[in-house]
């Protein structure tokens, strides 16, 4: 009787290192899991944040600018459509764009490729004619029924790069 409460013991011993040992590794498999899980959220809160400064500059977030077409009777969201579109017809010019004050080059214009509405009255596009490529700043002018009127700002037309 001795040898199997002996035995018992020993076995239960056993059994609670082995549990210890056990619940040990999973609790620090679990402690991992949490960290590199916070990290993750870290990283993510950090592009939304980045993201929200990314667009500070932007029509959609700038409730001053739409305050000023609502005062007109304008929906920003439409008035924006519309301008995009102004500006891209522009590029119907086979001199290019009329905003991009360069001459075509190697018989290649320069068009409006993209471009951002900052607020109610400014706008950076970016430009090229596929060798060659710059930026604009250009104020607009919205007026219900007729086109919208643009006026270029600045440019800056980058240097072509050479192959080292």
């Amino acid at each position: 009787m001795k040898n199997v409460i002996l035995y018992a013991l020993i076995f239960s011993l056993l059994f609670n290192i082995f549990q210890y040992v056990n619940s040990t590794k999973i609790l620090e498999a679990k402690e991992q899991d949490v960290s590199k899980t916070k990290e993750r959220l870290q990283i993510a809160r950090d592009s939304v944040a980045n993201l929200t400064m990314a667009n500070y500059f932007a029509l959609e977030s700038d409730e001053d600018a739409q305050e000023y077409f609502y005062k007109n009777e304008l929906d920003y969201q439409k008035v924006s459509l519309k301008v995009k579109e102004d500006l891209l017809v522009l590029n119907e010019n086979k001199n290019g764009n009329k905003l991009v004050p360069y001459e075509p080059i190697d018989g290649k214009p320069f068009l409006v490729n993209t471009s951002k509405i900052l607020n109610h009255r400014w706008i950076v596009a970016e430009f090229s004619n596929g060798d060659l490529w710059g930026q604009i700043l250009v104020k607009y002018f919205v007026a219900e029924g007729k086109p919208t009127d643009f006026e270029t700002i600045e440019t800056v037309l980058y240097e072509r790069q050479t192959k080292e």
